[in-house]
């Protein structure tokens, strides 16, 4: 089981930047395809993008294309969203995500959630 830890929410103003981080531990922590979820009051969890065990392939959700950008450090277990040109519609619950046999771009793909880290993006 991966156990999974977030950091980097906060406040920031339309247009502003943001970088998340989601340190893994547990077994082969770094074997795991990993993901960014986000929810917002009312809403269910969404896709945001997610990144293979490697860093070789990234998908990402159509709202935050040319936007965000998930990478990982493998040597340290770690996996970041940089979310750049924030919108007002951004904020949410982000939630890092873990998936053991995919490369978790659905609930259904999830083996481990984070605590989830607030992002509010003021207008």
């Amino acid at each position: 089981q991966v156990q999974l830890v977030e950091s980097g929410g906060g406040l920031v103003q339309a247009g502003g930047s943001l970088r998340l981080s989601c340190v893994a531990s547990g077994r082969s922590a770094s074997y795991y395809g990993m993901g960014w979820f986000r929810q917002a009051p009312g809403e269910e969890r969404e896709f945001v993008a997610a990144i293979t065990w490697s860093g070789g392939n990234t998908i990402y959700a159509d709202s935050v294309k040319g936007r965000f950008t998930i990478s990982r450090d493998n040597a340290k277990n770690t996996v970041y969203l940089q979310m750049n040109t924030l919108k007002p519609e951004d904020t949410a619950v982000y939630y890092c995500a873990a998936a053991r046999l995919a490369i978790p771009t659905s609930l259904g793909d999830v083996n481990g959630w984070g605590q989830g880290t607030q992002v509010t993006v003021s207008s």
